[in-house]
Parts: structure tokens; C-alpha cells; sequence
């Protein structure tokens, strides 16, 4: 059996260009999500709500998935750009295979086969990276609603105590 395949300077390149274009989205991304989130849960009140607090991280979800989903949209006009995939539909779809590892039956083109391995590894750094911002969010949402359970545990026992 002949090897058909030999990967190629130019889909080198372009590979680790649309993985360091992917992580500098990323970072943008997360940088809005947790300034976004900040701004939210600093409203002038002493403390947040637990309400306010399930918001903020509702609102962060969505826009990682958001920055997520804008992420595969440039692989997907890559691989239309560069004919790779035949219509937009099908690009984004199995950009969004690729993705979120689960694959598909659709391969890309011989000339561009590494960026089917390249496109999970993005993927892979940033869901690790919006996992951490979502655990430290969530981190401090949870901190926030234990001191606040303790304030109230304490003043309640003052009150049954005597002490007003």
C-alpha cells in the first residue's frame, strides 16, 4: 500500500495559525465572561443574592458557550475558503464534530488531514480553560453563599441567646 499522505509546511502553518487564532478568540472570551460576571455580582450591594449569584453563572455559561461556538464558525470558513467542505452547513457541522470529539463521518480532504487532528486539540486547551473560569466562578459564588449561611447562622444564635 502506497502512503498517499504527507503533511505539508502550508498545512502546518495554517493548522498552528487557526489554533493560536482559536486561543487568542478564547482569551478575549474569557476575559469578557469574567469582567462580565464581576460587573454583574458588584452591583453596590454588601452581598450577592443567591438568585444574582445563579444569574452571573448562567450568564457566564452562556457566553462561553457562545465564544465556543464563534470559535468553530472560523474553522468552518477556513475549511469552506479553502474548499475543504462543500457547503456551509456541512463545514460548520463537522467543525463542531471535530470540536467537541465526538467525530463524524465526514473527512476532510487528503492535502488538509492533519487539522482533523489539530481542531480537537484546540478545542481540548479551551474547554479546560472555560472550565477553570466557570470553576472560579462558581468557586466564588459558593464561597459568597457559605459566608453568607454562617452570618445568619451566627446572628440567629445570638438572638436565641440573649445578645441583641
Amino acid at each position: 500500500m502506497a502512503l498517499d499522505y504527507v503533511t505539508s509546511l502550508e498545512e502546518i502553518a495554517w493548522g498552528t495559525g487557526l489554533v493560536a487564532v482559536t486561543m487568542a478568540m478564547h482569551g478575549c472570551g474569557m476575559l469578557a465572561t469574567l469582567m462580565a460576571s464581576h460587573s454583574m455580582g458588584h452591583g453596590g450591594e454588601r452581598r450577592l443574592s443567591f438568585l444574582r449569584g445563579v444569574a452571573i453563572l448562567i450568564l457566564a455559561s452562556w457566553m462561553i458557550v457562545l465564544v465556543h461556538l464563534l470559535e468553530v464558525l472560523v474553522w468552518a470558513a477556513f475549511f469552506l475558503w479553502h474548499g475543504a467542505m462543500p457547503d456551509p452547513s456541512g463545514a460548520y457541522y463537522f467543525a463542531l464534530m471535530q470540536y467537541t470529539t465526538i467525530g463524524s463521518g465526514i473527512g476532510l480532504p487528503l492535502r488538509w488531514r492533519l487539522l482533523d487532528g489539530l481542531l480537537p486539540i484546540a478545542a481540548l486547551m479551551t474547554f479546560a480553560w472555560s472550565t477553570g473560569v466557570l470553576f472560579t466562578l462558581a468557586q466564588e459564588f459558593q464561597s459568597t453563599q457559605l459566608a453568607a449561611l454562617q452570618m445568619r447562622r451566627e446572628a440567629r444564635h445570638l438572638r436565641r441567646s440573649g445578645h441583641r
